[in-house]
């Protein structure tokens, strides 16, 4: 999981402080050293990502990766909890390119996925290619256009916590037709979706649920608060906006944000 972002440096002070993570700056070879970024009192330490699965023999949606493209030393920051790695702020390399929070799903095989993705009707937006010695990554978009990428994992494995306030908790696709999106990745994550054991941090919801009709399908990152009013003070304080007022889901209460670069996601609180 990581954000495509202007201003790194920015984006260290806003989500250090939100949600008390340190960060280590991140080069081609992967190498990278812990430093500090700001502590969260906003009242509330943010949130935990929701559990992505450990790898298996069955490819399974979950750990937030490496970003998709290789990175010159000094454009990237790994994001730390206590230690253990939660996200990256990644500088985009063409300011035309969105600024949005970007979704990794965990497969032991890239290539066999991409072409997968292929077969079920989407698109492989650029082919799985090494990331230095931490993994393989790839960037894809389902039949309606939504864009997310694949993480194989290397010497990086993904999230060291989540389902903690200040760490990944949820992922939410935001689509006009769900259940061709249950079909869609129901055949490229059905045991981690659907499966007896499942135990999904994935869901899929009508736009026109939370967005205006129009908006296109995406995906919406979740970090677990213990207090959303409190964390939606601290949004505002550091320059953010409340896109969406804090509203009730099955999986907890939420609220749409986004940082002072415009990248957005949301707080959940359970």
């Amino acid at each position: 999981m990581e954000a495509q972002l202007s201003d790194v440096e920015a984006g260290r002070r806003f989500y250090g402080e939100l949600f008390g993570w340190t960060f280590g700056q991140t080069g081609e070879d992967g190498e990278d050293g812990e430093s500090d970024g700001g502590s969260g009192d906003a009242g509330d330490p943010a949130s935990e990502p929701e559990r992505p699965k450990e790898p298996g023999k069955a490819e399974r949606p979950g750990k937030a990766g490496r970003p998709g493209e290789r990175q010159q030393p000094g454009t990237s920051l790994r994001a730390y909890l206590e230690g253990e790695p939660v996200a990256a702020l990644v500088r985009k390399t063409d300011g035309r390119m969105p600024t949005v929070w970007s979704v990794y799903f965990h497969t032991p095989d890239a290539r066999a996925l991409a072409e997968r993705i292929r077969a079920g009707g989407g698109q492989v937006v650029t082919p799985p290619h090494p990331v230095g010695e931490l993994g393989t990554a790839a960037l894809a978009a389902d039949p309606e256009g939504a864009v997310f990428a694949l993480w194989e994992p290397g010497g990086h494995r993904g999230f060291g916590r989540r389902h903690e306030p200040g760490t990944f908790a949820w992922a939410e696709l935001y689509t006009r037709d769900t259940e061709a999106a249950n079909a869609f990745y129901g055949d490229l994550f059905h045991d981690a979706l659907f499966g007896p054991d499942a135990d999904p941090d994935f869901g899929r919801a009508p736009v026109s649920d939370v967005f205006p009709a129009e908006m296109p399908p995406h995906f919406l990152v979740h970090f677990l608060v213990r207090d959303v009013e409190a964390a939606l003070g601290t949004v505002a304080r550091l320059g953010g906006r409340v896109r969406v007022p804090p509203f009730e889901t099955s999986y907890g209460r939420a609220a749409v944000v986004s940082d002072g670069q415009g990248a957005s996601f949301a707080l959940l609180q359970r």
